[in-house]
């Protein structure tokens, strides 16, 4: 009946995933390779990664959740949910200590008194419990492959547990556990033994590099011979580079660049979760901190897009239960970055609950996407929420359409679409949103069209118009947060997009701007998100002979 119900699962929600995600795009050719800030294919084409991490770092060694479900449900489980990538995590210690490596899955387990965990696994995978550890890994690799899933090999830790503190003796190079050349050795261990296997497309060097002793000087020294040693004995995988303070800083760069032997295959990544700004979600103004933290982030690490390198924001993630504010405020706000600049990304995690985390056997995470059984999604409507970022809005390859807009909600996840030129816009998969330019005027026209996004009073619904030489047809992007799009009516009055219980497209006054903290702006965020995606509309005009069909750009008439 388990088994079952996880397959009728998995069933459901692939069925969920294809009316919110039409583009989900899977490399076409292994390796990888970077081209600018884009991460392609061997044919030159954007691939754009959106992960999951699936912890295998924990004390166990052995990936979470294989006491719950058997391992191509689980896999499955992430493809039906629109992931294409799994960022795999794995401690050091398993690669370069024999006596670990060599353990079997079943002596791990009963080493640390998982007993009921054991008998899980015998019921879910059995062929597992004799394997040992190192191969147990290799085969869930395996199985993400067959199931076309890319995998990112992330060092999360050295001795295998829950991660991260200052002081755990894991942090930076020369810490207890952390000896940079048994980190080399155990990272050419596993570049080597991925050698061949097509769906590794990319190895994370180290997570979250931290504490008293990080300095620049050795993140320069070490994590160039790391790389050099990667690439030397795997060179199809893209090699990642974290930054300091938890991932957060690469602020240094700006001013002297990484040297490498190699080109074509580095990626920067970076982290941000709501409490990695202390209480600024619950303290401040949602606007205010948006605006300020994307703006250091930018400073710290978004640069490197400008200057032409990819980064991957490999860990991100919320309280899937809803009901955490500062939670919620940081999602809309990332959602919006996630989209404005395209990011591959890695959400936090997986699972739903752990064999063992921090002395608590059977813990329930929070953060994880599937419940604690491993049976089901623990919120469907984030799932649904955040399938357009899982898909690429711009970069090389994607289509042949030129460059235009898409206005993005964060809130929701959607975009603004509409039937025709009569019916109000409304929000709608982004699949099948409307096409826009940007004048230098500020005005949002429709793509190919004369018509304009027109303002028409409070509480109304926007319109489109032809005449777009009025305030109202003029939206500007306010706010610390740049995500209020406002315009004024013919009477003056300022007004802002906002959207109502059906999710139609009104004006209503602007809120949240300043000072306020108790104030949630996230019905009035809007992203107006750089796109090459090809849009196809037609529009109906009633009582008229013609249709216009509006197609990479141009208005082709269509006799009916």
């Amino acid at each position: 009946m388990k088994k079952h119900f996880a397959h009728s699962l998995v069933r459901s929600v692939l069925v969920l995933h294809f009316f919110f995600s039409l583009q989900r795009h899977v490399a076409a050719g292994f390796p990888l390779y970077t081209n600018s800030r884009w991460i392609v294919d061997d044919g030159g084409k954007r691939v754009k990664l959106a992960c999951v991490n699936w912890s295998s770092h924990l004390e166990t060694m052995v990936a979470e959740g294989l006491s719950k479900q058997p391992v191509d449900i689980i896999s499955k489980s992430i493809t039906s949910m629109g992931f294409n990538c799994v960022r795999f995590t794995w401690p050091l210690f398993l690669a370069t200590n024999q006596t670990l490596g060599s353990m079997t899955v079943r002596k791990s387990f009963q080493g640390l008194g998982l007993t009921e965990s054991i008998a899980g696994i015998k019921v879910n995978n059995p062929s597992f419990l004799d394997l040992p550890v190192i191969q147990a890994l290799q085969v869930v690799v395996s199985n993400l492959a067959d199931n076309n899933v890319m995998v990112i090999l992330d060092n999360q830790i050295s001795k295998p547990g829950w991660c991260c503190s200052n002081f755990d003796g894991n942090g930076f190079f020369g810490d207890q556990y952390f000896d940079p050349n048994v980190w080399i050795k155990g990272l050419t261990r596993m570049a080597t033994m991925f050698n061949g296997t097509s769906n590794v497309v990319a190895m994370s060097l180290r997570n979250e590099l931290r504490g008293p002793r990080q300095n620049v000087s050795d993140w320069y020294r070490y994590m160039q011979k790391g790389a050099e040693a990667v690439h030397s004995a795997n060179p199809d995988v893209l090699v990642i580079f974290s930054g300091l303070n938890y991932d957060k800083d690469f602020g240094f760069l700006a001013k002297q660049p990484v040297n490498l032997t190699f080109i074509g295959k580095l990626v920067f990544e970076v982290h941000w979760y709501a409490f990695s700004d202390g209480e600024a979600w619950e303290n401040g103004n949602a606007n205010e901190v948006c605006g300020s933290i994307v703006d250091n982030m930018m400073r710290r690490g978004g640069f490197l897009l400008e200057q032409g390198w990819p980064l991957i924001l490999s860990e991100w993630g919320v309280d899937q239960r809803g009901t955490n504010m500062k939670d919620n405020r940081y999602l809309n706000c990332i959602m919006g970055v996630a989209a404005e600049l395209d990011l591959d990304w890695a959400l936090w995690t997986l699972a739903g609950s752990y064999y063992l985390r921090q002395g608590v056997m059977g813990m329930d995470e929070t953060y994880g996407v599937l419940s604690w059984d491993w049976c089901g999604t623990r919120n469907s409507s984030f799932i649904q929420r955040i399938s357009a970022i899982q898909s690429p809005f711009q970069g090389p390859g994607l289509s042949e359409d030129k460059p235009h807009k898409i206005i993005f909600h964060p809130s929701t996840g959607l975009c603004l679409m509409r039937k025709s030129i009569f019916e109000p816009l409304r929000l709608g998969p982004c699949a099948e949103s409307e096409a826009w330019s940007y004048t230098p005027q500020q005005i949002l026209l429709l793509k190919g069209t004369y018509f304009c996004l027109q303002a028409d009073g409070l509480g109304k619904p926007v319109k489109l118009g032809i005449i777009c030489n009025d305030s109202n047809s003029k939206w500007e992007a306010i706010s610390d947060s740049k995500m209020h799009l406002s315009s004024k009516l013919s009477n003056g009055t300022t007004v802002c997009l906002d959207i109502d219980s059906g999710n139609k497209i009104i004006t209503t006054s602007c809120s949240c701007l300043k000072v306020d903290r108790m104030c949630d702006p996230g019905s009035q965020w809007f992203k107006i998100v750089n796109s090459t995606s090809s849009h196809t509309q037609k529009l109906s005009l009633p009582g008229e002979p013609l249709s216009y069909l509006i197609k990479k750009d141009q208005v082709l008439l269509e006799t009916e």
